[in-house]
């Protein structure tokens, strides 16, 4: 099968430009996530793979130096490149987040609940503008963020919160996941 000699600069190259792109891009702004939450062995590795790429991008670009629809492709898998590493991040949902929580009333309901949830919860008193507060501390799987969360604004829909990505972790109390397929598992054991 041959290749119409004008297809190639103006459709095939532009579209191996794109989606290379896409992929360097994307293991960019992974690599750069990982060396955030401390992955230091996924990093370089990630790193050596999205360097190849691009170098292997920029010698066809140099090549065909003359083709605008290979620089606005190169482009334009830069953006989506930012866009994909991003989603695939927040899918993975890695890390740990910290999360401090402002009440002024009923803090021993939220704090039992999150206990009977599995978290593991410290207190402080404190004073605010409108008089004693209690600050509620837990630090979570960054995946357990949402039901977290909805403990949170069951018991206080008004509560202040900050929540922030946490490097690393020693020791703590985390709630335990047993998914259906490890509780039969379990359950087959016990009989």
């Amino acid at each position: 099968m041959t290749v119409d000699p004008d297809l190639y600069p103006w459709v095939i190259l532009p579209s191996l430009v794109f989606l290379a792109r896409v992929f360097d891009v994307t293991l960019g702004t992974m690599r750069i996530i990982f060396i955030s939450r401390g992955k230091k062995y996924l990093a370089p590795l990630f790193g050596f793979v999205e360097v190849f790429i691009w170098i292997a991008i920029i010698a066809q670009i140099v090549h065909a130096a003359n083709n605008l629809m290979a620089y606005l492709a190169y482009a334009a898998g830069f953006a989506v490149g930012n866009f994909v590493g991003m989603f695939i991040e927040d899918r993975l949902a890695l890390g740990m987040m910290a999360i401090r929580i402002i009440v002024q009333n009923r803090a021993t309901e939220l704090v039992a609940r999150l206990r009977d949830s599995g978290y593991g919860v410290t207190t402080v008193k404190g004073e605010g503008v409108s008089g004693p507060v209690v600050l509620v501390y837990t630090i979570a799987k960054r995946r357990s963020i949402s039901e977290l969360l909805a403990i949170i604004h069951q018991t206080h829909p008004h509560a202040f919160l900050s929540i922030e990505d946490v490097r690393s972790t020693q020791e703590g109390i985390f709630p335990v996941r047993i998914y259906t397929s490890q509780r039969a598992f379990f359950e087959r054991k016990s009989k």
